[in-house]
């Protein structure tokens, strides 16, 4: 069996907080609890749950955009983690991260010329002319023209930024790049073309995706295999095409039943699931979705799941009382 491109461990992040006056009291909220996957080259591996699952923060402790207290990131054996100066630099060329707005990911006082050719001076792939002649040729590659070089962000519409974005991500020559809800913050058409660019350029360039939605039809397209979180736990991963239609975790089978099918003979009532999701600071004993799972039982509420291997699947499994 080959290495996987990136391997992670028991990832997990808190974050300390003070609330209250005049005697603040210290919250730690549980962002990322314990979870841990694998990706593997030229494979796009979706992260996907409800806003606030922690799947975003998972996606920028990978890079130590913020650091992680415990668990291992192994890209091709090595360890992001512990990774320091010119080793640390060499791995963040390798991984890119393409961010969900792209106007804030820009400096607005910087040209796009700069904002490209950039990275690659700091890398040591290119200076002078020969940057200036890579980035004309990326920003034709993500469908922009090179006089578009000397303008500045707010002068492109959303959806141009975020291909401006992505060159960016390029100039490096990376191999996995993590995509934060890359198209959430684009129109519909704009985010077929979007993402149209970023299949044919995994296919291209034989990219690795880490692929951050809430969007289950656009992970669906895009992604080979899937990882559902909640409350900052991993509790079902898959093949994307088996997770989406046949989800053996309930909240799993939520998300599913909540995505809207683009067919008017196959219109169903979206389901009802009870309840609000509970505070990160103040998880619930047991599995965490239980308070508002319909097949809840008195285990549940007493006892954390185990890690069950899906029936006929090599990888992946569901964290649930009801499969094992």
């Amino acid at each position: 069996m080959t290495e996987p491109l990136l391997r992670v461990e028991g990832l997990r992040k808190h974050f300390v907080l003070k609330k209250g006056f005049p005697k603040p009291r210290t919250i730690r909220v549980r962002a990322v609890e314990d979870i841990s996957f694998s990706i593997e080259p030229g494979q796009a591996f979706g992260l996907v749950g409800e806003s606030g699952c922690g799947k975003s923060t998972a996606a920028r402790a990978l890079l130590r955009l913020i650091e992680p207290d415990a668990g291992r990131v192994l890209f091709r054996g090595e360890d992001v983690l512990t990774a320091k100066g010119q080793a640390l630099k060499a791995l963040r060329r390798r991984i890119q991260i393409v961010f969900q707005d792209p106007y804030s990911s820009l400096d607005p006082r910087q040209s796009i010329g700069s904002a490209l050719t950039e990275p690659m001076r700091v890398h040591g792939i290119a200076t002078g002319a020969e940057a200036r002649r890579r980035a004309a040729a990326l920003m034709e590659e993500v469908g922009l023209p090179p006089s578009a070089l000397d303008r500045l962000p707010h002068e492109f519409s959303g959806g141009q930024r975020q291909r401006i974005g992505i060159a960016r991500a390029l100039t490096v020559e990376p191999e996995l790049i993590i995509a934060d809800e890359p198209v959430s913050a684009l129109d519909v058409s704009v985010q077929a073309q979007v993402l149209l660019l970023l299949r044919e350029l995994r296919q291209r360039r034989g990219l690795s995706f880490l692929f951050v939605s809430h969007d289950l039809s656009v992970v669906r397209w895009f992604c080979d295999r899937v990882a559902v979180m909640y409350l900052g736990r991993i509790v079902e991963e898959g093949p994307a095409a088996r997770v989406l239609a046949n989800p053996l975790h309930p909240y799993a089978q939520v998300l599913r039943d909540a995505s809207p099918i683009p067919d008017p003979s196959r219109r169903t009532a979206l389901p009802r699931i009870l309840g609000e999701i509970p505070s990160a600071a103040n998880p619930p004993p047991g599995c965490p979705f239980h308070p508002r799972c319909i097949h809840a039982m008195p285990i549940c509420s007493q006892q954390m799941p185990a890690w069950t291997p899906a029936p006929g699947e090599k990888a992946g499994g569901v964290a649930c009382h009801l499969v094992g």
